[in-house]
Protein backbone atom coordinates (compact mmCIF):
# COMPACT_ATOMS: atom_id res chain seq x y z
CA UNK A 1 0.00 0.00 0.00
CA UNK A 2 1.68 3.12 -0.78
CA UNK A 3 0.74 6.09 1.29
CA UNK A 4 2.56 8.86 2.92
CA UNK A 5 4.78 10.35 6.10
CA UNK A 6 1.75 11.72 7.98
CA UNK A 7 -0.81 9.02 7.35
CA UNK A 8 1.58 6.21 8.42
CA UNK A 9 -0.20 6.28 12.20
CA UNK A 10 -3.43 5.36 10.39
CA UNK A 11 -1.66 2.03 9.14
CA UNK A 12 0.55 0.42 12.51
CA UNK A 13 1.18 -3.00 11.53
CA UNK A 14 0.64 -2.89 8.11
CA UNK A 15 3.26 -3.06 5.28
CA UNK A 16 3.29 -0.01 3.19
CA UNK A 17 5.40 1.91 0.59
CA UNK A 18 6.26 5.13 0.82
CA UNK A 19 8.37 8.14 -1.62
CA UNK A 20 11.08 9.81 0.27
CA UNK A 21 14.33 11.08 0.59
CA UNK A 22 17.44 10.41 2.75
CA UNK A 23 17.42 13.63 5.31
CA UNK A 24 20.07 11.94 7.39
CA UNK A 25 21.23 8.42 8.31
CA UNK A 26 23.42 6.78 11.34
CA UNK A 27 24.31 3.65 12.32
CA UNK A 28 24.94 1.58 15.36
CA UNK A 29 26.04 -2.25 14.93
CA UNK A 30 23.44 -4.42 13.03
CA UNK A 31 21.29 -1.63 12.84
CA UNK A 32 20.96 1.49 10.36
CA UNK A 33 18.87 4.41 11.16
CA UNK A 34 17.68 6.30 8.03
CA UNK A 35 15.50 9.43 8.45
CA UNK A 36 13.22 9.98 5.63
CA UNK A 37 11.39 12.71 4.86
CA UNK A 38 8.60 13.19 2.18
CA UNK A 39 7.06 16.37 2.34
CA UNK A 40 4.45 15.43 4.36
CA UNK A 41 6.81 14.61 7.62
CA UNK A 42 9.56 13.14 8.76
CA UNK A 43 10.22 9.19 9.84
CA UNK A 44 13.05 6.94 11.23
CA UNK A 45 13.75 3.94 9.06
CA UNK A 46 15.10 1.48 10.98
CA UNK A 47 17.37 -1.40 8.68
CA UNK A 48 18.13 -4.47 10.66
CA UNK A 49 21.34 -6.87 9.28
CA UNK A 50 19.70 -9.54 10.40
CA UNK A 51 16.34 -9.36 9.27
CA UNK A 52 17.28 -8.17 5.45
CA UNK A 53 19.48 -9.52 2.20
CA UNK A 54 22.95 -8.47 2.42
CA UNK A 55 22.67 -6.54 -0.59
CA UNK A 56 19.79 -4.14 1.05
CA UNK A 57 21.99 -4.14 4.12
CA UNK A 58 25.16 -2.91 1.96
CA UNK A 59 22.73 -0.75 -0.11
CA UNK A 60 21.26 1.04 2.95
CA UNK A 61 24.72 1.72 4.65
CA UNK A 62 26.23 3.23 1.35
CA UNK A 63 23.09 5.72 1.11
CA UNK A 64 23.56 9.26 0.36
CA UNK A 65 22.02 12.21 2.02
CA UNK A 66 19.08 13.84 -0.05
CA UNK A 67 19.22 10.32 -2.09
CA UNK A 68 15.48 10.06 -3.25
CA UNK A 69 13.90 6.46 -2.93
CA UNK A 70 10.89 4.02 -2.64
CA UNK A 71 11.03 2.66 0.65
CA UNK A 72 8.90 -0.48 1.56
CA UNK A 73 8.36 -1.69 5.52
CA UNK A 74 6.59 -2.42 8.58
CA UNK A 75 4.98 0.87 10.84
CA UNK A 76 5.52 0.31 13.71
CA UNK A 77 4.13 2.20 17.16
CA UNK A 78 7.46 3.96 18.88
CA UNK A 79 6.78 6.49 21.77
CA UNK A 80 10.10 7.73 20.93
CA UNK A 81 9.19 9.87 18.00
CA UNK A 82 7.10 13.07 17.61
CA UNK A 83 5.05 10.86 14.95
CA UNK A 84 4.20 7.96 17.06
CA UNK A 85 5.53 5.64 14.76
CA UNK A 86 9.18 4.11 12.85
CA UNK A 87 9.63 1.99 9.81
CA UNK A 88 10.76 -1.38 9.89
CA UNK A 89 12.32 -1.78 6.68
CA UNK A 90 11.95 -4.68 4.64
CA UNK A 91 12.91 -3.41 0.80
CA UNK A 92 14.44 -0.23 -0.42
CA UNK A 93 14.86 1.14 -4.19
CA UNK A 94 17.20 4.23 -5.13
CA UNK A 95 14.90 6.72 -7.68
CA UNK A 96 17.92 8.83 -7.68
CA UNK A 97 21.52 9.35 -6.36
CA UNK A 98 22.89 12.51 -4.76
CA UNK A 99 26.46 13.08 -4.91
CA UNK A 100 27.97 16.04 -2.14
CA UNK A 101 24.87 17.70 -1.11
CA UNK A 102 26.02 20.90 -0.22
CA UNK A 103 23.79 21.47 2.62
CA UNK A 104 25.70 18.97 5.53
CA UNK A 105 25.15 18.26 9.13
CA UNK A 106 27.34 20.54 10.22
CA UNK A 107 26.66 24.58 10.54
CA UNK A 108 26.72 26.84 7.73
CA UNK A 109 26.85 30.80 7.41
CA UNK A 110 23.78 32.49 7.13
CA UNK A 111 24.94 33.74 3.31
CA UNK A 112 25.78 29.78 2.66
CA UNK A 113 22.25 28.76 3.51
CA UNK A 114 20.90 32.02 1.02
CA UNK A 115 22.45 31.24 -1.58
CA UNK A 116 21.22 27.37 -1.19
CA UNK A 117 17.71 28.49 -0.41
CA UNK A 118 16.06 25.89 -2.87
CA UNK A 119 17.75 23.63 -1.21
CA UNK A 120 17.64 24.85 2.58
CA UNK A 121 14.04 24.34 2.51
CA UNK A 122 14.44 20.49 2.56
CA UNK A 123 15.49 20.86 6.35
CA UNK A 124 13.70 20.02 9.64
CA UNK A 125 13.56 23.61 10.56
CA UNK A 126 12.67 25.36 7.20
CA UNK A 127 10.19 22.46 6.24
CA UNK A 128 8.34 23.37 10.07
CA UNK A 129 8.38 27.25 9.13
CA UNK A 130 6.72 26.46 6.29
CA UNK A 131 3.83 24.41 7.82
CA UNK A 132 2.75 26.67 10.00
CA UNK A 133 2.98 29.52 7.48
CA UNK A 134 0.74 27.17 5.21
CA UNK A 135 -1.78 26.56 8.43
CA UNK A 136 -1.87 30.39 8.66
CA UNK A 137 -2.78 30.66 5.53
CA UNK A 138 -5.54 28.27 5.78
CA UNK A 139 -7.08 29.75 9.18
CA UNK A 140 -6.81 33.37 7.68
CA UNK A 141 -9.07 31.98 4.43
CA UNK A 142 -11.20 29.92 7.67
CA UNK A 143 -11.79 33.33 9.70
CA UNK A 144 -13.03 35.29 6.19
CA UNK A 145 -15.21 32.77 4.77
CA UNK A 146 -16.84 31.48 8.24
CA UNK A 147 -17.63 35.44 8.94
CA UNK A 148 -18.92 36.67 5.48
CA UNK A 149 -16.55 38.27 3.63
CA UNK A 150 -15.78 37.86 -0.25
CA UNK A 151 -12.10 37.53 -1.34
CA UNK A 152 -11.19 40.03 -4.05
CA UNK A 153 -7.85 40.06 -5.75
CA UNK A 154 -6.30 43.82 -6.11
CA UNK A 155 -4.15 45.41 -9.03
CA UNK A 156 -0.63 44.46 -8.85
CA UNK A 157 0.51 47.18 -10.87
CA UNK A 158 -1.26 50.43 -10.18
CA UNK A 159 -0.54 54.08 -11.27
CA UNK A 160 -0.17 55.71 -7.85
CA UNK A 161 0.64 54.82 -4.56
CA UNK A 162 -1.93 53.91 -1.77
CA UNK A 163 -0.32 55.96 1.08
CA UNK A 164 1.97 58.39 -0.65
CA UNK A 165 5.33 57.58 -0.12
CA UNK A 166 8.25 57.26 -2.57
CA UNK A 167 9.52 53.59 -1.28
CA UNK A 168 7.51 52.64 -4.92
CA UNK A 169 9.25 49.83 -7.37
CA UNK A 170 8.68 52.24 -10.64
CA UNK A 171 8.02 50.55 -14.03
CA UNK A 172 6.86 51.35 -17.45
CA UNK A 173 3.16 50.43 -18.55
CA UNK A 174 3.51 50.73 -22.50
CA UNK A 175 3.57 54.44 -22.86
CA UNK A 176 2.38 55.17 -19.21
CA UNK A 177 4.30 55.12 -15.44
CA UNK A 178 3.69 52.66 -13.24
CA UNK A 179 3.90 51.21 -9.72
CA UNK A 180 4.54 47.35 -8.15
CA UNK A 181 1.93 47.96 -5.68
CA UNK A 182 2.46 48.24 -2.00
CA UNK A 183 -0.80 48.07 -0.68
CA UNK A 184 -4.30 46.43 -2.20
CA UNK A 185 -6.59 48.74 0.53
CA UNK A 186 -7.69 51.83 -1.96
CA UNK A 187 -8.79 48.95 -4.53
CA UNK A 188 -10.58 46.96 -1.45
CA UNK A 189 -12.45 50.08 -0.06
CA UNK A 190 -13.85 50.39 -3.89
CA UNK A 191 -14.68 46.23 -3.24
CA UNK A 192 -16.12 46.47 -0.13
CA UNK A 193 -18.90 49.48 -1.22
CA UNK A 194 -19.92 46.62 -4.03
CA UNK A 195 -19.86 43.61 -1.35
CA UNK A 196 -19.57 44.94 1.64
CA UNK A 197 -17.25 42.89 3.99
CA UNK A 198 -14.05 41.96 1.47
CA UNK A 199 -10.46 40.94 1.53
CA UNK A 200 -7.56 40.42 -0.34
CA UNK A 201 -4.18 38.33 -0.17
CA UNK A 202 -1.49 39.18 -1.89
CA UNK A 203 1.97 39.97 -2.83
CA UNK A 204 3.17 44.16 -1.93
CA UNK A 205 6.09 45.77 -2.41
CA UNK A 206 8.30 48.37 -0.47
CA UNK A 207 11.40 49.52 -2.27
CA UNK A 208 12.92 50.37 1.28
CA UNK A 209 16.56 49.93 1.64
CA UNK A 210 16.16 48.46 4.99
CA UNK A 211 18.29 45.64 6.64
CA UNK A 212 16.14 44.74 9.91
CA UNK A 213 14.99 41.44 10.75
CA UNK A 214 11.41 42.62 10.20
CA UNK A 215 11.53 43.89 6.92
CA UNK A 216 11.05 42.09 3.40
CA UNK A 217 11.65 44.12 -0.14
CA UNK A 218 8.40 41.39 -1.55
CA UNK A 219 5.82 40.24 1.43
CA UNK A 220 2.19 38.89 1.53
CA UNK A 221 -0.49 41.34 3.18
CA UNK A 222 -3.94 40.49 4.01
CA UNK A 223 -6.19 43.46 3.79
CA UNK A 224 -10.23 43.55 4.90
CA UNK A 225 -12.31 46.22 4.18
CA UNK A 226 -15.47 46.50 5.97
CA UNK A 227 -18.54 48.47 4.99
CA UNK A 228 -20.68 49.99 7.80
CA UNK A 229 -18.02 49.18 10.36
CA UNK A 230 -16.72 51.81 12.40
CA UNK A 231 -13.53 51.61 13.96
CA UNK A 232 -14.15 50.03 18.12
CA UNK A 233 -16.02 47.34 15.82
CA UNK A 234 -12.44 46.94 13.67
CA UNK A 235 -10.61 46.44 16.90
CA UNK A 236 -12.94 43.74 17.79
CA UNK A 237 -13.14 42.19 14.20
CA UNK A 238 -8.68 42.16 14.29
CA UNK A 239 -8.62 40.40 18.05
CA UNK A 240 -10.98 37.71 17.19
CA UNK A 241 -9.31 37.06 13.80
CA UNK A 242 -5.78 37.11 15.22
CA UNK A 243 -7.08 34.82 18.26
CA UNK A 244 -8.29 32.51 15.65
CA UNK A 245 -5.26 31.98 13.39
CA UNK A 246 -2.87 31.73 16.43
CA UNK A 247 -4.82 28.69 18.16
CA UNK A 248 -5.54 27.39 14.78
CA UNK A 249 -1.47 26.91 14.63
CA UNK A 250 -1.57 25.81 18.19
CA UNK A 251 -3.89 22.93 17.59
CA UNK A 252 -2.92 21.33 14.24
CA UNK A 253 1.33 22.35 14.21
CA UNK A 254 2.17 20.41 16.87
CA UNK A 255 4.82 18.63 16.01
CA UNK A 256 6.54 21.92 13.90
CA UNK A 257 6.04 24.38 17.07
CA UNK A 258 8.16 21.41 18.82
CA UNK A 259 10.84 21.24 16.33
CA UNK A 260 11.22 24.69 16.64
CA UNK A 261 11.54 24.53 20.58
CA UNK A 262 8.39 27.53 20.73
CA UNK A 263 7.42 28.23 23.84
CA UNK A 264 3.47 27.82 23.33
CA UNK A 265 2.78 28.59 26.67
CA UNK A 266 2.99 32.32 25.42
CA UNK A 267 0.68 31.32 22.48
CA UNK A 268 -1.49 30.09 24.46
CA UNK A 269 -2.73 33.20 26.02
CA UNK A 270 -3.43 34.87 22.67
CA UNK A 271 -7.14 34.78 23.26
CA UNK A 272 -9.36 38.47 22.42
CA UNK A 273 -10.24 40.84 24.17
CA UNK A 274 -6.59 42.14 23.71
CA UNK A 275 -5.66 45.12 25.84
CA UNK A 276 -5.34 48.64 24.05
CA UNK A 277 -3.43 52.10 24.81
CA UNK A 278 -3.63 55.15 23.32
CA UNK A 279 -0.41 56.84 21.49
CA UNK A 280 -0.54 59.20 24.56
CA UNK A 281 -0.58 56.41 27.02
CA UNK A 282 2.24 54.90 25.03
CA UNK A 283 4.69 57.80 25.34
CA UNK A 284 3.78 58.07 28.85
CA UNK A 285 5.06 54.50 29.16
CA UNK A 286 7.87 54.42 27.23
CA UNK A 287 8.87 58.29 29.23
CA UNK A 288 8.83 55.84 32.65
CA UNK A 289 10.79 52.89 30.51
CA UNK A 290 13.95 55.75 29.98
CA UNK A 291 13.43 56.67 26.64
CA UNK A 292 13.21 60.47 27.51
CA UNK A 293 13.97 61.43 23.90
CA UNK A 294 10.52 60.64 22.75
CA UNK A 295 8.26 63.46 22.35
CA UNK A 296 5.00 63.51 21.29
CA UNK A 297 3.79 63.06 17.37
CA UNK A 298 7.04 61.34 16.43
CA UNK A 299 6.72 57.48 15.15
CA UNK A 300 7.27 54.39 17.20
CA UNK A 301 10.86 52.69 16.11
CA UNK A 302 11.20 48.85 16.72
CA UNK A 303 12.89 49.63 20.61
CA UNK A 304 9.96 51.35 21.26
CA UNK A 305 7.35 48.78 20.01
CA UNK A 306 8.98 46.21 21.94
CA UNK A 307 9.35 47.77 25.33
CA UNK A 308 5.27 48.38 24.99
CA UNK A 309 4.97 45.01 24.01
CA UNK A 310 6.92 43.98 27.32
CA UNK A 311 3.98 45.06 29.58
CA UNK A 312 1.40 42.72 28.26
CA UNK A 313 1.06 38.78 27.28
CA UNK A 314 -0.84 39.76 24.30
CA UNK A 315 -0.82 41.36 21.57
CA UNK A 316 -1.46 44.80 22.15
CA UNK A 317 -3.71 47.97 20.75
CA UNK A 318 -1.82 51.18 20.32
CA UNK A 319 -4.20 53.56 19.08
CA UNK A 320 -5.46 57.44 18.60
CA UNK A 321 -1.82 57.94 16.59
CA UNK A 322 -1.51 61.77 15.42
CA UNK A 323 -2.53 62.63 12.14
CA UNK A 324 0.82 63.90 10.80
CA UNK A 325 2.53 60.44 10.96
CA UNK A 326 -0.42 58.63 9.41
CA UNK A 327 -1.68 58.63 6.20
CA UNK A 328 -3.94 60.72 4.31
CA UNK A 329 -7.07 58.69 4.40
CA UNK A 330 -7.47 57.71 8.17
CA UNK A 331 -10.38 59.50 9.88
CA UNK A 332 -9.99 62.04 12.60
CA UNK A 333 -11.28 61.16 15.95
CA UNK A 334 -14.21 63.88 15.83
CA UNK A 335 -13.64 64.86 19.36
CA UNK A 336 -10.10 65.45 18.98
CA UNK A 337 -8.84 66.62 15.33
CA UNK A 338 -5.05 65.76 15.50
CA UNK A 339 -5.32 61.97 16.11
CA UNK A 340 -6.92 59.58 13.67
CA UNK A 341 -8.97 56.51 14.48
CA UNK A 342 -6.38 53.89 14.29
CA UNK A 343 -4.35 51.38 15.51
CA UNK A 344 -1.47 49.27 15.07
CA UNK A 345 -1.20 46.16 16.52
CA UNK A 346 1.83 44.83 18.22
CA UNK A 347 2.96 41.16 18.40
CA UNK A 348 4.52 39.99 22.08
CA UNK A 349 8.01 38.70 22.14
CA UNK A 350 9.93 41.84 20.32
CA UNK A 351 8.16 41.00 16.86
CA UNK A 352 6.72 44.35 16.60
CA UNK A 353 3.94 45.30 14.43
CA UNK A 354 1.30 42.79 13.02
CA UNK A 355 -1.51 44.56 11.87
CA UNK A 356 -1.73 48.34 11.14
CA UNK A 357 -5.70 49.68 10.49
CA UNK A 358 -7.84 52.33 10.79
CA UNK A 359 -11.26 53.85 9.97
CA UNK A 360 -11.56 55.46 6.72
CA UNK A 361 -12.19 59.08 6.01
CA UNK A 362 -15.62 59.05 4.08
CA UNK A 363 -16.66 62.85 3.82
CA UNK A 364 -15.99 64.20 0.32
CA UNK A 365 -14.64 67.51 1.64
CA UNK A 366 -12.35 66.34 4.28
CA UNK A 367 -10.49 63.90 1.42
CA UNK A 368 -10.26 66.59 -0.91
CA UNK A 369 -8.97 68.77 1.42
CA UNK A 370 -6.24 65.74 2.62
CA UNK A 371 -5.34 65.52 -1.42
CA UNK A 372 -4.29 69.14 -0.81
CA UNK A 373 -2.09 69.48 2.15
CA UNK A 374 -0.57 65.52 0.60
CA UNK A 375 -0.11 66.69 -2.62
CA UNK A 376 -1.78 63.84 -4.13
CA UNK A 377 -2.62 64.84 -8.16
CA UNK A 378 -6.62 64.45 -8.85
CA UNK A 379 -5.73 62.56 -12.05
CA UNK A 380 -4.52 59.23 -10.24
CA UNK A 381 -7.02 59.58 -7.13
CA UNK A 382 -10.06 60.95 -9.25
CA UNK A 383 -11.80 57.21 -8.53
CA UNK A 384 -10.75 56.96 -5.03
CA UNK A 385 -12.95 60.37 -4.51
CA UNK A 386 -16.08 58.78 -6.18
CA UNK A 387 -16.05 56.71 -3.28
CA UNK A 388 -16.94 59.58 -1.30
CA UNK A 389 -19.27 61.12 -4.00
CA UNK A 390 -22.16 58.26 -4.74
CA UNK A 391 -23.33 56.58 -1.70
CA UNK A 392 -20.85 57.23 1.23
CA UNK A 393 -20.72 54.72 4.18
CA UNK A 394 -18.85 54.85 7.13
CA UNK A 395 -15.65 51.92 6.75
CA UNK A 396 -12.99 50.49 8.54
CA UNK A 397 -9.93 48.14 7.49
CA UNK A 398 -6.61 47.00 7.92
CA UNK A 399 -3.84 44.77 6.81
CA UNK A 400 -1.70 41.90 8.16
CA UNK A 401 1.85 41.10 7.27
CA UNK A 402 1.77 37.28 6.52
CA UNK A 403 5.37 37.04 7.05
CA UNK A 404 5.96 39.03 10.52
CA UNK A 405 3.06 36.97 12.01
CA UNK A 406 4.58 33.72 10.67
CA UNK A 407 7.80 35.06 12.51
CA UNK A 408 5.71 35.77 15.54
CA UNK A 409 4.15 32.83 16.08
CA UNK A 410 7.08 30.02 14.67
CA UNK A 411 9.19 32.14 17.22
CA UNK A 412 11.86 32.81 13.94
CA UNK A 413 14.01 35.77 14.50
CA UNK A 414 14.47 37.23 11.16
CA UNK A 415 11.56 37.08 8.38
CA UNK A 416 13.67 35.73 5.53
CA UNK A 417 13.22 32.53 7.27
CA UNK A 418 9.37 32.78 6.87
CA UNK A 419 9.25 33.40 3.37
CA UNK A 420 9.85 30.72 0.62
CA UNK A 421 12.12 32.58 -1.37
CA UNK A 422 13.45 36.17 0.37
CA UNK A 423 13.26 39.12 -1.81
CA UNK A 424 15.75 41.21 0.65
CA UNK A 425 18.27 44.04 -0.07
CA UNK A 426 21.12 43.08 -2.18
CA UNK A 427 19.37 39.76 -2.92
CA UNK A 428 17.52 38.50 -5.60
CA UNK A 429 18.94 34.83 -6.40
CA UNK A 430 17.91 32.23 -5.61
Amino acid sequence: MKTTISQLQKHIGETVTIGAWLHNKRSSGKIAFLQLRDGTGFVQGVVLKNDVPEELWSQAKGLTQETSLWVTGTVQEDNRSKLGVELLITDLEVIHESVDYPITPKEHGTEFLMDHRHLWLRSKRQHAIMKIRNEIIHAIYEFFYENGFVKVDPPILTGSSAEGTTTLFHTKYFDEDAYLSQSGQLYMEAAAMALGKVFSFGPTFRAEKSKTRRHLIEFWMIEPEMAFVEHEESLEIQEQFVSHVVQSVLKRCQIELEVLGRDISKLENVKAPFPRITYDQAIEMLKEKGFDDIEWGEDFGAPHETAIAESFDKPVFITHYPKDIKAFYMKPDPTREDVVLCADLIAPEGYGEIIGGSQRIDDLNLMEKRYEEHGLTADAYNWYLDLRKYGSVPHSGFGLGLERTVAWISGVEHVRETIPFPRLLNRLYP
